[in-house]
């Protein structure tokens, strides 16, 4: 293909074996084509540099109206979390009240993830993003900022430089929670954590270690977030002769999951397990024994990133970190001294 020659959607769709329409749905992120066909052409797409003409991006106008959100997880497993679906209910509901929309986008990876912020930026499909699950050296923060997309970021700790955050004090957090099980007795804790290289895994991994000063034993499992992980993880450590007395899951549906393994092996709970969790949902108050958690406002926390992200795209200069919503402990029935 000539260099000189602008890559059009019939040169894509005749590259990738497909209709120019699917092309135009896969570009689009609207639904039509499948995840492999997806992924085939938005490969070719950047492959050769393809770039929306200039009357599309007229016909769009300055403004797009339409907030982006890019969620790198498991599709089938998307639903299944309760911080998601209030996050994005919450998000939606600030949008709303300011005549927005919300184009959403499950990825698989963060180069796919990255490759969807150029799209929307090149096309100018959205005026800003939310961006979740920060790494420690970000490359997506480095390329919104050298898009430039504005951006707000739902974090673990306060931001410096831009984007901004919003953020929730994980360190404090996982402090409420892994400090008032060494406090009832434990000594043997276990996290069952998601991905490694999320910032509050971390975060939350590091608070676990520093109670070595107090005699506790940590010990880390990280998984991808699903109940399927979940439920091997927890297998795993309650068949070791010396298992842990308490166990603590990154949110509800993987610490019911590592319940029901409990149940299932008679390990009974609280009585010589205690299970708790980082996230918490209606659910989580209704199984049996109750679970302890970590309640936070989700959906208010998905309307300030919301409301704070429009005033990013509006503000002329860039606006500093802001604190969300702050986590309490909410104890339930499914922690207590470790039985001797």
């Amino acid at each position: 293909m000539s260099q000189a020659k602008r890559t059009t959607i019939a040169d894509i769709a005749r590259l990738a074996g497909v209709s120019p329409g699917a092309v135009s749905f896969a570009l689009n992120g609207r639904p039509g084509v499948s995840e492999l066909t997806r992924r085939r052409i938005l490969e070719i797409a950047e492959e050769h540099q393809w770039q929306p003409s200039s009357a599309a991006r007229a016909l769009v106008g300055s403004r797009a109206g339409v907030v982006g959100f890019a969620v790198n997880r498991p599709a089938r497993t998307l639903g299944t979390e309760a911080f998601f679906t209030d996050l994005i209910a919450g998000v939606q509901s600030a949008l709303a009240a300011h005549g927005m929309a919300l184009q959403l986008v499950v990825v698989s990876s963060i180069e796919e993830e990255m490759a969807t912020y150029r799209r929307w930026r090149s096309s100018n499909q959205v005026d800003g993003v939310i961006v979740i699950d920060p790494r420690d050296d970000d490359p997506r923060l480095s390329l919104l900022g050298s898009l430039p997309l504005p951006a707000v970021v739902i974090g673990s700790r306060a931001s410096v430089g831009d984007p901004p955050s919003i953020w929730l004090d994980d360190e404090a957090a996982a402090h409420a929670l892994f400090d008032y099980l060494a406090a009832l007795g434990h000594r043997e804790i276990a996290y069952v954590s998601g991905p490694a290289e999320f910032q509050h895994t971390r975060i939350r991994t590091d608070v676990l270690a520093s109670l070595a000063r107090r005699d506790v034993t940590g010990e880390t499992l990280v998984t991808d977030f699903s109940p399927a992980a979940a439920t091997s993880a927890t297998r795993t450590l309650l068949s070791r002769a010396a298992r842990p007395t308490a166990i603590v899951y990154d949110n509800d549906v993987m610490a019911i999951a590592g319940l029901r393994v409990a149940q299932e092996m008679g390990v009974s709970v609280p009585a010589a397990l205690s299970v708790a969790s980082f996230d918490d949902s209606v659910v989580t108050g209704l199984v049996h024994p109750s679970i302890t958690c970590l309640t936070r406002d989700t959906f208010s926390l998905g309307e300030q990133a919301a409301v704070f992200l429009l005033e990013m795209i509006d503000a002329a200069d860039p606006l500093p970190a802001r604190r969300g919503p702050a986590p309490t402990l909410t104890i339930r029935e499914s922690t207590s001294s470790p039985r001797r």
